[in-house]
């Protein structure tokens, strides 16, 4: 039998925040498979996060397939928008949320690994990082700053994480990160530049997957997931509609679950995809493929 075997190996799963998306999806599967997994958490939401862990608010949706529960050996506070602690403006870095943080950049994130596990600390990172401040509004109406915030955010992180995680992946490493259909198709409503950010992480996946591989060895890969009605998610606008149009066309007529894009990453990220890298995995019931619509959903 073939099975995704991940056993010995260290995932780094960015931008874990509840147990509600695609990123603490991700998490699960690979313990599954049989790796340890650290989590990399937005300070603003690490609290609340750690307070859901203590209480046993997520005890079941911890749940792995032997009864036992997804455990994350480091939680680490992260906010990837930085690659320096130099970097974070003096009202950010004072602010009650992230004073007593430490270096929550990327670059102390890196460090941080090293300094608890060696020098060499990682086989897998994946990437699940998104933020649009002005998503809502149209791209004609998306300010400078909003459109930079988003590519910054959601696809230079990406790059910024590469750069510096790279040297820390032992031999046969992996990266993948969390994409979207927006990157080439219109999506009327999904705006504020994360149509663009979305297209720069794809092209940066493929550039990345030739310096990095070149470089150190690993792979890079993406994972173009449908839409899913995620807490984050909400912050779109019109997600469930998103979700009722997909289920309507797509030729799979059925809802994408966060585990099968979860399964989907692992693959990626396992021995059994050694020889794929630079690519767009599309998850999405196959709504990718269509090129007319059948039905609107009601409303």
């Amino acid at each position: 039998m073939l099975n995704i075997d991940l056993t010995g190996r260290r995932a780094l799963v960015a931008g874990v925040a509840d147990d509600g998306g695609f990123g603490f999806a991700i998490a699960k599967c690979l313990a599954e498979a049989g790796a340890s997994v650290c989590v990399g958490t937005w300070p603003p939401a690490l609290n609340i996060f750690m307070n859901l862990l203590e209480r046993g608010k997520m005890d079941e949706s911890r749940k792995l397939s032997d009864d036992s529960l997804l455990t994350f050996e480091k939680i680490y506070p992260l906010d990837a928008v930085y690659d320096t602690l130099d970097s974070v403006p003096d009202d950010v870095r004072s602010s009650k949320r992230y004073k007593e943080l430490g270096d929550f950049s990327i670059d102390g994130l890196a460090a941080q690994l090293v300094k608890d596990f060696g020098e060499k600390p990682l086989d897998i990172v994946v990437h699940s990082l998104a933020n649009g401040p002005e998503v809502k509004k149209p791209l004609l109406e998306t300010s400078r700053n909003g459109y930079l915030a988003a590519v910054s955010a959601s696809a230079y992180s990406l790059v910024s994480m590469i750069a510096r995680l790279g040297p820390l992946m032992r031999d046969g490493g992996a990266f993948a990160s969390l994409t979207y259909m927006a990157s080439e198709r219109v999506i009327a409503g999904y705006g504020g530049g994360m149509s663009s950010a979305k297209a720069a992480l794809e092209s940066d996946t493929r550039t990345l997957a030739f310096e990095a591989g070149r470089k150190w060895g690993v792979r890079v890969n993406t994972v173009s997931a449908g839409p899913f009605a995620s807490r984050a998610a909400s912050a779109i606008g019109i997600i469930e509609r998103m979700v009722a149009y997909v289920q309507a066309n797509a030729p799979l007529g059925e809802e994408l679950v966060a585990s099968e894009v979860g399964t989907a990453t692992a693959f990626l990220c396992s021995p059994l995809a050694s020889g794929i890298t630079g690519t767009t995995l599309y998850v999405d019931k196959g709504f990718h493929t269509m090129g007319m619509a059948l039905e609107a959903p009601p409303g």
